[in-house]
């Protein structure tokens, strides 16, 4: 029973059927949140969907690529493409250093199959079998054929020739590859890591675990094998379309440039580098990676008592194309009440009084702030997690809002402090700086999945256009319609599966045969022609091997 389970396991439509199976497993991962790369998103799905929520977790939906049926999947199509590539690789090794195989008795039952005449012309001497052997013999290997000659000094001595054996190395190497990639895939998500920075003008990042905001390590990578190395922001530009001429175009988006400051190791040498979408900085092997960026209101918030509860750069999300973005600020150190401030910046607002401002263009033309404020309990004292970027108002007293008495507070560049009411402090608007996000990978594994997938590719190409044929020729006496002698060349051609370039070879044959003896004569019959002695020596094989 083991025996037979093994033999099915690593068969290769059990692999393919594997590696299909691995690609639907994968499916659920795109479909639900993944506590890898959101918790919080599925804490929120649990929460909105109780009891679908709660069985999808039993089942591991929310943990797919570490689940047990997904790694069951991975390892058994692992051990299938070993189990099946490794004594495919060794049979061929043997049938490699092993000779072409004998000629077969009936040339002509092979799917090509040409006989020529030699000897007759004008007199000229029929060529000896073994020299007509030899001479096709050496006209083969020039062609790349890897040639044995049969039953010299017979009177049908042959030559069996094979070529095309790097086919199914192709086919090897590409399934050697496709475990290539399984490993690499492996030791990637083992030893791996990646984390998540938001990175404002003029702060530095260390790569420590401390300074990551979200960080994820891969299943055996401890946080102390971390590169310590730092990574300042200096400055941030983003171009956007000035031209005029195509109105619908106009402010977006063309290119976005960071210059860092990067230390490769503490006491090192600091280098400058440039950081731009698809152009990450590469640091021991670690890469980090543009994907965002946004406006950092500089903000001061002095609380009821007089002192300064805030000071700093405050990251908003941006909503739409001209960076109208939103703005949250909790403010727990504030006295006597914890404060919270949720609103707006807009780059560049417009507005007529009595209508709400907006903002026109991305660039910091005329930035400001539109705000509301709360004061009470932010609960953060609870130590339960909070999204930084959300603020739940419920449980706090609101002070300014836009339907509020109070009205909402908007700061900018003419009305830059606003005073709370209720004696609850003041806010002021200090100034505005960029931000960038940053997507900070490494993965070990990478480096030999490329290496991987490059000959997984070259593999299939020389399984597919490479064509592994076998070819026979056989020389004996023989005489024409005339009665004269000749020496008869018959010859024969087999591919391994199909093979549609098959009758050009063999045509091919047919020329070299002609430009080789023509001297001589040549003349193709329509058979093996009249031979005068036994063609085929005793103990050959009767059919095609």
């Amino acid at each position: 029973m083991l025996r037979w389970a093994w033999t099915q396991l690593t068969k290769m439509n059990t692999a393919l059927f594997l590696l299909l199976l691995l690609a639907v497993a994968a499916v659920p991962g795109s479909v639900f949140p993944q506590r890898i790369q959101d918790p919080t998103a599925v804490s929120d799905y649990i929460d909105n969907n109780p009891v679908l929520g709660e069985w999808l977790d039993r089942l591991q939906l929310f943990d797919v690529f570490s689940s047990a049926w997904f790694s069951a999947i991975y390892l058994l199509l692992f051990v299938s493409l070993v189990g099946c590539v490794l004594p495919r690789a060794a049979k061929h090794w043997r049938a490699w250093r092993a000779q072409p195989p004998r000629t077969p008795r009936r040339l002509e039952r092979l799917p090509e199959h040409r006989a020529f005449a030699l000897g007759g012309r004008d007199g000229a001497a029929e060529p000896a079998p073994d020299e007509v052997v030899a001479d096709a013999a050496r006209l083969l290997k020039k062609r790349g054929y890897r040639v044995a000659v049969r039953d010299a000094g017979t009177a049908a001595p042959s030559v069996a020739a094979e070529r095309g054996m790097w086919k199914e190395v192709g086919n090897v190497v590409f399934h050697l590859a496709l475990l290539g990639v399984l490993v690499s895939v492996a030791v990637g998500s083992l030893f791996g890591y990646k984390g998540q920075r938001v990175l404002v003008e003029g702060e530095s990042f260390v790569n420590t675990l401390i300074g990551y905001d979200s960080f994820t390590p891969g299943t055996n990578y401890d946080a102390d094998w971390l590169e310590p190395f730092s990574l300042r922001l200096d400055r941030f530009e983003a171009e956007f379309n000035r031209d005029t001429t195509v109105p619908q175009n106009y402010g977006a988006p063309l290119d976005f440039t960071a210059e860092v400051t990067v230390q490769d190791e503490p006491g090192a040498e600091p280098r400058q580098e440039v950081l731009k979408v698809n152009q990450p900085v590469e640091v021991n092997g670690v890469k980090s990676y543009l994907v965002g960026n946004g406006y950092a209101p500089v903000v001061r918030v002095t609380d009821g008592n007089g002192d300064v509860a805030f000071e700093g750069p405050v990251v908003t999300i941006p909503t739409d194309g001209v960076y109208t973005s939103s703005f949250v600020l909790k403010v727990p150190d504030a006295r006597p009440d914890q404060l919270g401030l949720v609103g707006l910046l807009l780059p560049t607002a417009v507005g007529e009084e009595g209508t709400m401002p907006r903002s026109v263009d991305p660039g910091l033309a005329n930035p400001q702030l539109i705000l509301s404020s709360y004061y009470g309990d932010l609960g953060l004292d609870s130590g339960d997690p909070q999204n930084v970027f959300v603020l739940d108002v419920e449980p706090l007293t609101e002070l300014n809002a836009m339907m509020s008495s109070n009205g909402a507070i908007k700061l900018d560049g003419a009305n830059r402090t606003y005073e709370l009411p209720e004696g609850k402090g003041t806010i002021e608007f200090l100034d505005v700086k960029r931000y960038v996000g940053l997507d900070i990978h490494y993965d070990p594994g990478k480096t030999g999945a490329f290496v991987s997938f490059l000959a997984a590719f070259a593999g299939l190409l020389m399984s597919m256009f490479i064509a592994r044929r076998r070819v026979w020729v056989r020389a004996a006496r023989g005489t024409d319609d005339d009665g004269r002698p000749t020496t008869v060349l018959e010859y024969g051609l087999l591919a391994r599966g199909e093979d549609p370039r098959l009758h050009t070879e063999a045509e091919r044959l047919a020329e070299l045969w002609t430009e080789q003896w023509q001297s001589a004569g040549v003349r193709e019959t329509g058979g093996a022609g009249r031979t005068t002695a036994t063609a085929t020596p005793a103990g050959t094989p009767a059919g095609n091997e």
